[in-house]
């Protein structure tokens, strides 16, 4: 098996989709303009991709109630800090930041939905798809 997507169910997939492609890189893989406005968003890779849409079948979760470590999206930051106070001009929330013993870096936002998006800077980066 090899991973495809994971999905979202959203108050405002276009406005979230926007965000994350004007201030993560992201890019639109695919999309429908018409309900459930879904958005497929790719990292700079095109190998990972997540899902937003507004599907009223199920209730939207209150992501800004859940804990980040229930669930978050996590993006590489070669400076995790500097990243940070850039995504909070762009209206990002500092949850926690968070140094590891190795001498990484872990910064937990949420984006402006409240969903939890991690800053990870790592010592070790995990391999790069070839």
């Amino acid at each position: 098996m090899i991973f495809e997507h994971f999905a979202l169910n959203v108050r405002e997939p276009s406005a979230q989709a926007r965000w994350y492609v004007d201030h993560l890189g992201f890019s639109i893989a695919r999309q429908r303009e018409d309900a459930p406005f879904t958005h497929f968003l790719a990292d700079e890779t095109g190998r990972i991709v997540f899902e937003v849409y507004s599907n009223p079948k199920a209730a939207i979760p209150d992501y800004a109630a859940a804990h980040p470590l229930c669930f978050h999206i996590a993006v590489v930051a070669a400076d995790a800090r500097s990243e940070r106070t850039r995504l909070e001009k762009a209206g990002a929330r500092l949850f926690l930041e968070e140094p590891q013993p190795d001498g990484s870096l872990l910064i937990m936002l949420r984006d402006p939905w409240g969903v939890p998006l991690q800053l990870c800077q790592r010592t070790k980066p995990f391999p790069q798809p070839r």
